[in-house]
């Protein structure tokens, strides 16, 4: 198709069965408002251009599982109803560009830009040549396109934005040059390498594979280089609930020392033990060697300690309780990780201004509007600042955020439903 081709489809209804299916039946409206606000604005940027299509890549939220992939540990992550969507079409030649709205757009030569670069660490081109690399070691074709993107993905509120916009060009090099044969899993491999060594940064694989595969998954990093993973067929949104994040609006500015605290002080009582990571230990080695520890490490280094490998065993019976359809269960766990997070891991509030506890009050609100239903809550993702999630009943989603965004603002709390599909292509 060409893009009036792909808007005349859009209008005619023709993928109203796929907007419900990521968005919802009541969203059907906003959603075709959006793509087609899409498409206009990449005809003017690159007219009415053939071989044209538009993709989808959802943003993620970590179930459970805080604070454990860097040491080889295990989690839960789910795709949301949030997403990067971009129009793109093919170019010829090795060009790729990428125009994001709100930001400069990215060209990038793929036969140039062919090793890392440190003076280019960090940006949005980085990405692009690194997803194209990837690509080519794995055996897969590439070549060029121009696309426009739009994301309801919020930077900063650990949904993953980042990790959207690289499976998302992983998604687009998939299917117009590999007739979308290459697998989401490996897309989010891809996306990790792009990020680890053109990006600059050192991330885990959690948020590319919650991104690119849609529903729930559950990963166990145990062997980091071959993660298992597995889809749990469990759709929260029939149970009868909506997962609700709140923003607190916290400064993350000056945390990255307490970012990289947590996994230096668990591997260092790995280190203790002659180990690499928490994942070789268990409670009771750690257990025996408690005074030495004390007096090398200090007591929040145990306590880190303590709170993974608890969390480990966590996460592997909420996953086993989602197979088995027992929310009790699995609630149960979401409320002992959240506790678990607070005590012990410590990753709620930063020590450098302890004034400032955006995550302390929006979890005790939301026990206080929760506590007597079947519901739970917990610190999300990385912590210190940003936000907390909440499994709230469908029925008492708008009251809760009524409640949440009147402490902390008009749109700090996004109802969420968790979407069964990852990175497609829509049409």
């Amino acid at each position: 198709m060409n893009t009036k081709e792909l808007r005349a489809a859009i209008i005619a209804g023709k993928i109203n069965d796929t907007l419900t299916e990521l968005y919802g039946e009541a969203n059907i409206a906003k959603q075709t408002e959006r793509y087609l606000n899409a498409i206009d604005e990449f005809e003017k940027l690159y007219g009415n251009m053939e071989n044209a299509g538009i993709f989808s890549v959802s943003g993620r939220s970590e179930i459970s599982g805080n604070h454990t992939d860097h040491n080889f540990g295990r989690v839960i992550a789910a795709s949301i109803d949030l997403d990067i969507i971009a129009v793109a079409a093919k170019l010829d030649g090795s060009v790729i560009k990428v125009k994001s709205e709100g930001f400069d757009e990215d060209t990038v030569d793929f036969e140039k830009y062919t090793d890392a670069d440190e003076k280019l660490f960090g940006t949005s081109a980085s990405i692009i040549a690194g997803m194209c690399k990837g690509f080519k070691n794995n055996g897969h074709k590439v070549g060029g396109f121009c696309a426009y993107t739009t994301s309801s993905v919020l930077k900063g509120s650990g949904l993953s934005s980042s990790a959207a916009f690289e499976d998302m060009i992983g998604n687009i090099l998939n299917f117009m040059y590999n007739d979308g044969n290459v697998d989401n899993v490996e897309i989010a491999k891809l996306s990790q390498y792009a990020e680890n060594v053109f990006f600059g940064k050192p991330c885990g694989l959690m948020d590319q594979v919650a991104c690119a595969c849609g529903g729930i998954v559950a990963i166990d990093f145990k062997t980091p280089g071959a993660p298992i993973i597995e889809k749990l067929d469990f759709d929260i949104t029939k149970a009868g609930y909506n997962l609700c994040i709140v923003s607190t609006g916290g400064n993350h500015a000056d945390l990255t020392d307490d970012y990289a605290s947590v996994p230096a002080e668990m591997k260092a009582v790995a280190a203790h033990f002659g180990k690499k990571v928490l994942r070789e230990l268990n409670i009771d080695t750690v257990k025996k060697e408690i005074p030495a520890l004390r007096e090398k490490l200090g007591d929040r280094a145990i306590l880190r300690a303590f709170h993974f490998l608890n969390e480990n065993e966590r996460v592997a019976n909420q996953t086993a309780a989602l197979k088995q359809g027992d929310l009790d269960a699995f609630f149960d766990g979401v409320l002992a990780s959240g506790r678990s997070s607070f005590c012990y891991l410590q990753n709620v509030y930063t020590t450098k201004n302890v004034s400032e506890q955006g995550l302390s009050l929006a979890l005790c609100l939301a026990e206080n509007f929760l506590f007597d239903k079947k519901a739970a809550w917990r610190v999300h993702g990385g912590g210190f600042a940003g936000t907390i999630q909440a499994f709230v009943p469908s029925a008492d989603a708008e009251g809760f955020r009524k409640e949440m965004d009147a402490a902390f603002g008009n749109g700090a709390c996004i109802i969420l439903r968790v979407r069964p599909r990852g990175a497609i292509r829509v049409i």
